[in-house]
């Protein structure tokens, strides 16, 4: 499993806020280049958004699922990209001194020809990937904060 955390300096709740927030996926989640829709639940559990991934002309369309929530400490969601496969991505939010966050990401593949192929240059990729999506997700989150 590939875990990286980053602190955030906004709340936990504002953090969520942008996980709660299905149509900035593509703003901030490395891969996903189009959000076709997203369920009006969201992010209730058994919700789904609507997603592509990849580069065009290769893009995937795929759905991911919320599978837990609890706002604004814990999100889990199954991501689809078949017929790659499909990965369990768990986020946590711890809060800090100073209205700061501690998110961590930790991602592992749960099903399809990724899970068998599970090895060291896997979890390098999925590392960098999600290195790079924190940094998104902190800019959208302390920016955010700013408007407010």
């Amino acid at each position: 499993m590939a875990i990286v955390e980053k602190v955030i300096d906004a709340s936990p709740q504002q953090v969520f806020d942008v996980l709660a927030d299905g149509w900035t996926y593509s703003d901030w989640v490395v891969g996903t280049v189009h959000v076709r829709d997203v369920d009006d639940t969201w992010p209730r559990v058994g919700s789904r958004l609507h997603h592509k991934a990849g580069p065009w002309p290769f893009s995937l369309q795929d759905t991911s699922t919320v599978l837990e929530c609890d706002a604004p400490h814990k999100f889990v969601v199954r991501a689809g990209l078949w017929p790659a496969g499909e990965a369990i991505v768990v986020f946590r939010l711890e809060p800090l001194d100073g209205g700061r966050t501690r998110v961590t990401i930790g991602e592992d593949f749960a099903a399809g020809p990724l899970r068998w192929v599970r090895n060291k240059l896997n979890d390098l990729v999925l590392h960098q990937r999600n290195k790079e999506t924190l940094r998104r997700l902190a800019d959208i989150a302390t920016r955010q904060k700013a408007d407010r």
